[in-house]
């Protein structure tokens, strides 16, 4: 059976026994909020910036995107303080059920919040929406057809109308062979997301590439158990591809958002002091277990902030006031 790629992504990960209904993403690849809990109180900070500049609201929300199991909201509700844990609204989206111990101070949905009032943030969920593949031929693009099963190829019919614009604008394939993810879903989910946002901030945090420096071949890879695996939508593996952040950010402005920032996890996460210091060696001698403790923190927010990994993450912000 020959169907797009957008169509076997979405069997293959949110169908009836898709990866994603059966499995957690912590068991198969290492993310930020797994690798330390410095990206959570970062956070939280991040968190705390945004309440003073929405006024202080009587319900303040943060809502998590793809959430997972929830680790990040856990985190940042384990850390909070009394204050603004009574007017905090934590809402954490995601398809697949909760965790049987979750915590009951968070509301678990399939669906984003109605009306938001705080912070919004995407930590790797627009990389898993599915989308199409073009292929370049000597009569133009063509969508690429996959079967299910087998993760065999061949080519379809030309792009919708859509999608070849957004082809034209975003990702132009100017050789023979090239191939383009068609990010149009993408954009639109990012956009429900502004929609929603009545006041506060939305982030999105995913591996990227900008519109002058697109991969000639796509990025689409599979992956299971910690490891790259060949991308075969047959529910047995995650299917990833990386995210067209810019294209985001202008859906996200056409949807109302007012200030938009595109930069990386590393100076992001600076930015709100994940600095990755280590100690002063003198502190082993007066406080060998501080030392210890402070030296474990520095590698943890090294790993956050390498530029080769964690790190290069592309960071979208957009704030609506």
């Amino acid at each position: 059976m020959w169907v797009t790629w957008r169509q076997a992504m979405q069997q293959a990960l949110y169908g009836d026994d898709g990866f994603y209904i059966r499995e957690r993403p912590s068991g198969h690849f290492r993310t930020s909020v797994g690798a330390s809990p410095a990206f959570a109180q970062a956070v939280l900070r991040l968190l705390g910036a945004v309440e003073e500049a929405v006024g202080r609201p009587v319900e303040l929300d943060l809502v998590d995107v793809g959430s997972g199991d929830g680790a990040l909201v856990a985190q940042v509700l384990d850390t909070v303080g009394p204050g603004l844990a009574e007017r905090l609204r934590v809402t954490a989206v995601d398809l697949s059920p909760p965790p049987d111990d979750f915590d009951k101070r968070v509301t678990w949905s399939p669906a984003l919040p109605e009306t938001i009032t705080g912070l919004v943030i995407a930590n790797e969920w627009l990389d898993n929406i599915p989308l199409d593949v073009a292929e370049q031929t000597p009569e133009g693009p063509r969508l690429v057809l996959v079967d299910p099963e087998s993760g065999r190829e061949r080519l379809g019919d030309p792009p919708g109308e859509a999608d070849d614009r957004w082809l034209r604008r975003w990702w132009p394939l100017r050789r023979t062979g090239a191939r383009a993810e068609i990010g149009r879903p993408r954009d639109e989910a990012w956009a429900s997301v502004i929609e929603r946002l009545a006041r506060g901030l939305a982030v999105a945090v995913d591996y990227a590439h900008p519109v002058d420096n697109r991969p000639p071949y796509g990025t689409l890879t599979g992956y299971r158990d910690g490891a790259c695996v060949p991308a075969i939508p047959d529910g047995s593996c995650d299917i990833t591809a990386h995210v067209a952040l810019d294209a985001c950010a202008a859906a996200g402005e056409r949807a109302g958002a007012i200030s938009t920032a595109l930069t990386t996890q590393r100076q992001a996460l600076r930015d709100l002091g994940v600095k990755g210091t280590r100690p002063p060696l003198a502190l082993a001698a007066t406080d060998p277990g501080g030392y210890l403790r402070a030296l474990a923190r520095a590698s943890e927010e090294a790993e956050l902030i390498d530029p080769d990994g964690l790190g290069g993450f592309g960071w979208l912000t957009q704030w609506k006031r």
